[in-house]
C-alpha cells in the first residue's frame, strides 16, 4: 500500500454493507444501455471493479415512463439484466448501488408527450412547461419509485439511491424556486419534502431492513433555489427519521449546469465550498462528496478534513479504470490522467460515439476488445518507426511497444507533445500538460527509443529499414484567407504581418497591453476561447468574430463555456463578440467583417488579427513513402485535422493492429 493513503484504503460499512475502500463512482449517464443493462455496460463497470473501486452507483434508472434517460427500471424485464451485471461484478469486491431517477421537467418522455413536474413551470433545457403531478397522482409516483427499488433488490444490487439533486423531479419538489404548489406537497419545507419522505418510506417497506438506502442532494446555484442550509436541514430530518443510510452531497442543476461537471479550470474538490457546508451539518451516516478529484492523494486529503467519509472519482476512472489498483501497487505514475476537457464524457462532440467516451482513453465502452489488458503480445515483433511525437504518434508508440514491437519515435522539435506544447501556453489548460507529461513518462517506462529535434525525410525513413511506419506529423493552420462561410472569397490583406495563427501567437512575445485584436473563430472549439483568454490576460482589447450563431458552441456542449465567459468578462480589457459574421478585409490597425444575415458591414479596431481556422494535414511524408515501405499508416491530424480524442483513438488503433 502507498504510504500516506491510510484513510483511502479503510473499509466502511453502509447499513451493514462493507465497502472495501473510500473510492466511489457516482451515477453518470453512459448511453451504453438503452433501457436494459447491456454487455458493453457490464464490461465498462467490470473494468472499474477489477481496478479496485470500492462502490459504484449505477446510472439513473427511470422509475416511470413519463421521464426516460437511459436505463428503464419500471419493468420487471430489467431484473435478469441486473442479475447478469452482478454475477460479473460481485467476484471483484466492488459494491453496486442503483440510483432511482425521474427527470421531472428536465427530461421529457419519448413520443412528444408532456413533461411531468412539481409545478407548471418550463424546463430549463426544453423551455416547455410541465404538466404538474396532481395531488392524487403523487401516490402513483411513490409506488413507481418503490417498485423500481424492488426490481433492483431482486436483481441483486447492494443498495439504493434516490436522485433528489440537480433539478430533477425530487429536487423540483424540494426547491421553493420550482415548487409553487398549494396542496400538501407545497409551501413550507415539511410539505415540500413530503414526497421524498413518502418515497423513502415506501422503498424501505419493499426492500426490507438490510439493504442500504441513500439520497443524492445538493444546493442549486441561482437565487431562490435550494441553498446549502436547507439541503442540510432536509438531510438531517431524513437521518432522524431513519430513512437514509448515507448522503451523497453534490451541487448545481440545469439552471447552472457548469457547476455540475466542472472542467479543467476547476480545482480538485471544487464543490466542497458548497457540499461541505451540507456534510458539516449532517452526522450519523456516511457522506459522499464529489468535485473533480483526480488522484488518491487528493481523496486522502479530503477524507482527512472530516468533511466526508467517501469521495467520488467518476471522470478519473473513465480515464483510467485501474487508478486504485495502480496507486495501491505503488504505480501511481502510470495512472492515465483525466484532463478535465469534458469532451468525450459530456460533450461527445468528436463524432466518435454518442455514448460515453473519453478523450484520453479510447477503450471506454469497448473494454472487452480495446482495453489495455487485452492488447496482448505479438509473436512476430516488428521494427516500427513512428514519425511525430504528438498525441497520435505517442499513443501509437505506446500501444505498439506494449504489443512487444521494437519502436523508435522521431520528433522534429525538442520536446514530445506536439500541438499540446503550444496549447498549454494559454491560461487554464493545465490538463493538456498532464496528459503530455504522462506520455513522456510512458515512453521512458516502456523503453520507446525517442529521438528529439530530428525531422525525417522519406529517404531518412527508408534508411531505417522499418517494417511499419506510423506517420503522425500533425497539421498546420490554414492561412490562405478562405473561410468556411465564404469559401469562394479570399480575405483581402490576409498576407499582412499583423495576421497570425494561434500557433504563431502563442509562440512569440505577447502583444502590448492596451492594443486591440480581432479573433476570427471559424471552428467553434476551445482553441478560440483560450486565445481570447490569453490576449485578455495580457491587457489586449478583444473582439471575436464568428460565422457561428454564438461563440464557442462546442465548448458550451462540454459545460466549459459559462465559466470561461465569466473569466473573459471579469478583466479590465474590453471583450465583445460578433456572431454570424465573416472576415472580408484586413488593413493596418483595423479589419472589416461582413454580416451573414444582412446587417451592415462593420469595421473593427485590430492591431492584430488571429485566424482560428481549420488545419491542413501534413501528409506528404506518407505519400512519398508509398511503395518504398511495405506498411505505412497515416493517423491523427496527418490523416485529417480533427481533435485530440480522435488523434489518440487512431494512434491506439494503429499500434494495436500491427501484427
Amino acid at each position: 500500500m502507498t504510504d500516506g493513503l491510510r484513510r483511502v484504503f479503510e473499509p466502511i460499512d453502509i447499513r451493514g454493507v462493507r465497502i472495501p475502500n473510500r473510492v466511489v463512482r457516482t451515477a453518470h449517464l453512459t448511453k451504453m444501455g438503452i433501457g436494459q443493462v447491456s454487455d458493453d455496460l457490464i464490461d465498462y463497470h467490470l473494468a472499474r471493479a477489477r481496478g479496485g473501486v470500492g462502490l459504484s452507483i449505477i446510472e439513473a434508472t427511470a422509475v416511470h415512463p413519463s421521464s426516460v434517460l437511459g436505463l428503464v427500471g419500471y419493468d420487471d424485464s430489467v431484473i435478469p439484466s441486473y442479475q447478469k451485471l452482478m454475477a460479473a461484478l460481485r467476484p471483484h469486491g466492488m459494491k453496486v448501488f442503483q440510483q432511482l431517477w425521474h427527470g421531472g421537467h428536465v427530461y421529457p418522455p419519448p413520443g412528444g408527450l408532456p413533461m411531468r413536474g412539481a409545478s407548471a413551470l418550463p424546463g430549463p433545457v426544453s423551455g416547455l412547461p410541465a404538466v404538474p403531478i396532481a395531488t392524487d397522482e403523487v401516490g402513483e409516483f411513490v409506488a413507481a419509485f418503490a417498485a423500481a427499488a424492488r426490481r433492483s433488490a431482486e436483481g441483486g444490487l447492494d443498495g439504493i439511491e434516490v436522485a433528489a439533486s440537480h433539478g430533477y423531479l425530487m429536487h423540483q419538489f424540494l426547491s421553493p424556486l420550482t415548487n409553487t404548489r398549494e396542496d400538501r406537497y407545497g409551501g413550507p419545507l415539511e410539505n415540500r419534502m413530503r414526497f421524498l419522505v413518502e418515497v423513502l418510506t415506501a422503498i424501505r417497506a419493499v426492500v426490507g431492513p438490510d439493504l442500504p438506502v441513500g439520497v443524492r442532494m445538493g444546493a442549486g446555484q441561482i437565487d431562490g433555489d435550494l441553498d446549502e442550509h436547507t439541503v442540510a436541514e432536509v438531510a438531517r430530518r431524513l437521518v432522524e427519521m431513519g430513512l437514509i443510510d448515507y448522503l451523497n452531497a453534490t451541487m448545481g442543476d440545469y439552471y447552472a449546469m457548469h457547476w455540475m461537471m466542472g472542467g479543467m479550470d476547476r480545482p480538485a474538490g471544487y464543490m466542497l465550498p458548497s457540499s461541505g457546508q451540507v456534510t458539516a451539518e449532517v452526522t450519523g451516516v456516511p457522506r459522499i462528496v464529489t468535485g473533480r478529484f483526480r488522484t488518491l492523494e487528493e481523496v486522502e486529503q479530503a477524507l482527512r478534513t472530516g468533511e466526508c467519509d467517501l469521495v467520488a472519482m467518476v471522470r478519473a476512472h473513465i480515464a483510467d479504470p485501474d487508478l486504485v489498483r495502480k496507486t495501491r501497487d505503488g504505480r501511481g505514475a502510470e495512472v492515465r490522467p483525466c484532463i478535465g476537457c469534458n469532451q468525450g464524457c459530456i460533450a461527445r462532440t468528436s463524432g466518435v460515439d454518442l455514448r460515453l467516451g473519453c478523450t484520453v482513453n479510447p477503450a471506454v465502452g469497448r473494454e472487452r476488445a480495446f482495453g489495455d489488458d487485452v492488447i496482448g503480445t505479438t509473436s512476430t515483433p516488428r521494427r516500427v518507426v513512428v514519425v511525430g511525437g504528438g498525441p497520435a504518434g505517442l499513443e501509437a508508440a505506446r500501444v505498439a511497444r506494449l504489443r512487444g514491437h521494437e519502436v523508435s519515435l522521431y520528433e522534429a522539435y525538442d520536446r514530445l507533445g506536439g500541438a499540446l506544447n503550444i496549447a498549454r501556453r494559454a491560461p487554464t489548460t493545465q490538463g493538456l500538460d498532464d496528459i503530455a507529461e504522462w506520455y513522456r513518462d510512458e515512453m521512458r517506462r516502456l523503453g520507446v527509443d525517442c529521438h528529439l529535434s530530428m525531422p525525417l525525410s522519406a529517404a531518412d525513413v527508408v534508411a531505417l529499414t522499418p517494417d511499419v511506419v506510423v506517420v503522425a506529423t500533425g497539421a498546420d493552420p490554414t492561412m490562405d484567407g478562405r473561410l468556411i462561410a465564404a469559401p469562394g472569397e479570399v480575405v483581402v490583406g490576409v498576407e499582412l504581418p499583423n495576421v497570425v495563427s494561434s500557433v504563431e501567437l502563442l509562440g512569440r512575445e505577447a502583444p502590448a497591453s492596451g492594443s486591440s485584436a480581432l479573433v476570427v473563430d471559424d471552428v467553434g472549439q476551445y482553441e478560440a476561447v483560450s486565445i481570447v483568454e490569453y490576449l485578455l490576460t495580457h491587457g489586449v482589447h478583444v473582439t471575436v468574430a464568428t460565422r457561428l450563431p454564438y461563440f464557442g458552441p462546442l465548448v458550451d456542449a462540454a459545460m466549459r463555456m459559462a465559466p470561461a465567459l465569466e473569466r473573459l468578462y471579469s478583466g479590465s480589457a474590453e471583450f465583445e463578440t460578433l456572431t454570424r459574421t465573416t472576415l472580408t478585409r484586413v488593413q493596418p490597425g483595423k479589419a472589416t467583417v461582413r454580416s451573414l444575415v444582412g446587417a451592415p458591414d462593420a469595421t473593427v479596431a485590430a492591431d492584430l488579427v488571429v485566424l482560428i481556422s481549420y488545419k491542413t494535414s501534413r501528409s506528404q511524408l506518407a505519400t512519398e513513402l508509398a511503395g518504398r515501405v511495405a506498411d505505412v499508416r497515416l493517423v491523427g491530424d496527418a490523416l485529417a485535422a480533427r481533435d485530440l480524442q480522435v488523434a489518440i483513438r487512431e494512434g491506439n488503433a494503429a499500434g494495436r493492429s500491427i501484427e
